[in-house]
């Protein structure tokens, strides 16, 4: 009967009982299946994971860059291995590498979610992003995240206040005792300096008065005797 209509009989459950035949053009059959085939693999995507390396230090310009980066990779489609790299005793302060982390996943949260959560692996720490929105859930986590960062600094700022204010008031204290210091120091000095020249002039001017009234009283009897002398021995003579 297929001869006779031109196509083919074609058996398609070999398995069943009895086995089920179809009467088809079977070259259209398999041009068909190769078109399906041909389609679904369009269909498919095949997602590539890349990777971007933060250090726990970057700089401004350098994290704008890199999540610019991050940001690309998942416009295109493709997972971002988020990787924080350790050294020395950054190792210490794995709280820097986390901070990284959670700005890179909300600066793109418009384009990528997080699929996996940042984890310490060695000396690194990983996060994965893939494309999509940011769930509810880490955008609630990301506000959170965000008062609390707020609140942070916020603390920071008036404990830096206080010790401002405190080093000022310790200064302001120094400073008073110095000048009071250096106020009772000049008077003892110009005190000692006067009562100095005083007594220096003093004695200067007794001394002089002594000398003075000495060399008159010596000059004095000197012209008594003088005188006294010549009187007598003139009247000696008469």
């Amino acid at each position: 009967m297929a001869r006779d209509l031109g196509f083919d009989l074609v058996e398609v459950a070999d398995k069943a009982d009895p086995p089920v035949c179809r009467i088809m053009d079977y070259g259209k059959y398999k041009y068909e299946q190769s078109q399906r085939a041909k389609e679904s693999r369009k269909k498919s995507t095949h997602i590539l994971v890349k990777e971007m390396k933060y250090r726990p230090k970057i700089g401004p310009g350098d994290f704008a860059t890199k999540t610019r980066k991050v940001e690309e990779f998942l416009g295109d489609g493709s997972k971002v291995k988020v990787t924080i790299m350790f050294r020395g005793r950054e190792m210490q302060h794995p709280e820097l590498g986390r901070r990284i982390l959670d700005r890179v996943a909300e600066a793109v949260d418009h384009i990528g979610r997080i699929e996996t959560y940042p984890k310490q692996e060695g000396r690194n720490m990983t996060m994965l992003l893939g494309p999509g929105q940011a769930t509810r859930r880490q955008r609630e986590e990301a506000v959170v995240r965000e008062h609390a960062e707020a609140e942070a600094k916020a603390a920071a700022e008036a404990a830096a206040e206080a010790e401002a204010a405190a080093a000022e008031a310790e200064a302001g204290n120094t400073v008073e005792a110095t000048v009071e210091a250096t106020v009772e120091a000049t008077v003892e000095a110009t005190v000692e300096a006067t009562t100095e020249a005083t007594t220096e002039a003093t004695t200067e001017a007794t001394v002089e008065a002594t000398v003075e009234a000495t060399v008159e009283a010596t000059t004095e009897a000197t012209v008594e005797a003088t005188v006294e002398a010549t009187t007598k021995g003139a009247a000696e003579a008469s």
